[in-house]
């Protein structure tokens, strides 16, 4: 069928989604909702057979849905209506949750049911559980939803539905509603409220005399992780009152709470100079620096980088708030993968974080320097010295696990390892240029070609596509793909890293390796590879095309779309259009 996505923004669920139905032979287009004139010109260029709406922020036209079937993929249970679904079933504490398909109707989330899929509500962020239980079902139910359709059945009133219990109206949920009553809340009730703005809106608080919104909480904890940190004597840290700022830790900052204390990795500072997500640590400089410090990532300070080995294996996490990766984090982490790759030990697996396996450079923290070239230039060059790393790496066997979604740089800083397992739900975006026709490096010039072929390599970077796992594999972006959500797949993966490791097979595996590396050095060294690509990616940065630097600020500033980019929007491309009238005519 032909099918169009209308979105506010082509956001994961979104790119999930239109990944799926290329998959099942759809053709697929997808329009930014800008207003209702363009909404209803798209539908007019495309003429699908069905248009879904995966993220939608306004109404749908009502000329659009009175003469075309829309459904709408509202993230909640069947019977449930309005704007905040799941940050409400988060906050009531909701064990199971889930994702219904409606027809669109002229009263909000008020439309027919098409299918509907349910899952548990684990124990993690918004942001978190969106990405993955809700994405999965909105799959499931929107999959369900063509089939039906396709075959000529009907949608369903919600009160007719066989499914318990019915879900009902709630208002958009306000900040009044999440706020933290820092004298009475326990950890538990603060990390809650936390976890159910994550990403957006975050919980509006007040810091150092000021209004910020508080974002990547956790729970401090003592030395070997099993018991909160106390509020109370304990190194530096002394006795003060609930809500008070008591330590640092890296990007983070300490809240005293009434029965321990908990980390606040990110704010945004609507009042500042940089408005938008910023380490929290780096929103008030001035006002931390006296304060106590826990160094970062050791026992009882945040926690960005750990290094474990089980074995022959060692694991190397990198859970980025994100997947951002700026220059400290790339020097600090490419500093514990030079000593890994001193362990004796066998294969290395680059595990990234359970949300993002890295999405490259730190664009907030490039938007907020004095000058966002030079930052952009030396978080560039940190990357490439951590990918340089990777691919000159001969002791061992390399992996890249993939329990989260990557793009742009942390795509090519994955296929730098020598093996690139992913999680089946995983979307990459490999490619730059939508970030202001950015050139690009980590050597991809080098590893892509190598992994997927020329001509294949050409295509992926021209494209600009989301890619699904299956893709991936098929052009050897990926090597291998494991089913199931992220722990089944780390125990997979673990599973697979220690059978590498203990195979008779590995000596010829890392000797062909090194015989390899040894090769390609011979016909074209990576500094040469490198070289080429910065000289591209300086005149993005210092050259008098600003595109990149117009680009990134409206992304870091999240300035609407003003129009869908042709890339994904086929129906508003002249080729594709001419394309169509010459198959009607010839029909």
């Amino acid at each position: 069928m032909r099918i169009l996505l209308l979105v506010t923004a082509f956001n994961a669920l979104s790119q999930r989604i239109f990944v799926e139905l290329g998959e099942h032979a759809h053709e697929v287009s997808v329009e930014m909702d800008v207003n209702d004139e363009r909404t209803i010109e798209a539908v007019d260029l495309f003429r699908p057979d069905l248009v879904i709406a995966p993220f939608l922020k306004r109404a749908i036209p009502k000329k659009v849905y009175e003469n075309q079937c829309c459904m709408i993929v509202h993230p909640g249970i069947v019977g449930d209506r309005g704007p905040s679904a799941l940050d409400w079933a988060m906050m009531d504490g909701a064990t199971q949750w889930g994702v219904t398909v409606l027809e669109a109707a002229a009263e909000m989330d008020a439309g027919p049911v098409w299918a509907s899929a349910s899952f548990a509500v684990r124990k993690a962020t918004k942001s978190s559980l969106y990405r993955n239980e809700v994405t999965d079902a909105a799959v499931t139910a929107v999959l369900e939803a063509i089939a039906r359709f396709e075959q000529g059945e009907k949608p369903v009133a919600p009160e007719e539905q066989s499914v318990a219990p019915l879900g009902r109206w709630r208002d958009a949920i306000k900040q009044a509603d999440r706020r933290i009553d820092w004298a009475a809340d326990t950890t538990e009730t603060v990390l809650k409220n936390i976890a159910a703005a994550d990403g957006a809106p975050g919980v509006r608080d007040n810091l150092f005399g000021e209004t910020v919104f508080l974002f990547d909480a956790r729970e401090a904890r003592e030395p070997g992780g099993d018991v909160p940190l106390a509020r109370g004597e304990r190194g530096k840290i002394s006795l003060l009152e609930p809500g008070a700022v008591v330590a640092r830790s890296g990007p983070a900052i300490a809240l005293a709470t009434v029965d321990g204390v908990l980390w606040i990795g990110h704010v945004r500072h609507p009042n500042s100079p940089h408005p938008f997500k910023l380490p929290a640590t780096m929103a008030f400089a001035k006002e931390v620096a006296g304060l106590p410090e826990i160094p970062l990532n050791s026992p009882g300070g945040y926690q960005d980088i750990i290094y474990e080995e089980n074995g022959a294996v060692g694991y190397l996490h990198f859970p980025f708030y994100n997947g951002a990766m700026g220059k400290d984090a790339c020097r600090r982490l490419l500093d514990v993968y030079t000593k890994a790759t001193e362990r004796p030990t066998r294969v290395i697996v680059l595990c990234g974080g359970p949300q993002f396996w890295s999405n490259g450079l730190d664009l907030n923290r490039i938007e907020a320097a004095d000058s966002a070239a030079d930052e952009s230039w030396v978080n560039i060059n940190a990357i490439d010295d951590l990918a340089e790393a990777i691919i000159r790496t001969t002791s061992h066997i390399t992996v890249a696990a993939l329990a989260g979604n990557a793009g742009a740089g942390g795509v090519f800083l994955a296929r730098g390892t020598d093996q690139v397992w992913m999680r089946s739900s995983v979307i990459l975006n490999p490619h730059y240029k939508d970030m202001g026709n950015l050139y690009g490096s980590e050597f991809w010039t080098y590893v892509l070609p190598s992994c997927c072929g020329t001509e294949n390599a050409r295509r992926i970077a021209a494209a600009r596509l989301p890619m699904g796992a299956k893709e991936a594999l098929n052009l050897n972006l990926a090597n291998r793909v494991f089913a199931g959500a992220s722990e089944l797949f780390m125990a997979q993966a673990r599973a697979s890293a220690a059978a590498l490791a203990g195979s008779a097979e590995f000596p010829r595996l890392l000797a062909e390796k090194q015989a390899q590396r040894a090769a390609d050095e011979a016909a074209k060294p990576l500094s040469a590879y490198r070289k080429e690509e910065l000289s591209r990616m300086r005149r993005n940065f210092y050259g008098f095309d600003t595109s990149y630097h117009v680009a990134r600020h409206n992304f870091v500033h999240k300035v609407p779309k003003s129009r869908t980019p042709m890339t994904i929007a086929r129906h508003r491309d002249v080729a594709w259009q001419a394309g169509r009238d010459g198959r009607r005519k010839a029909s």
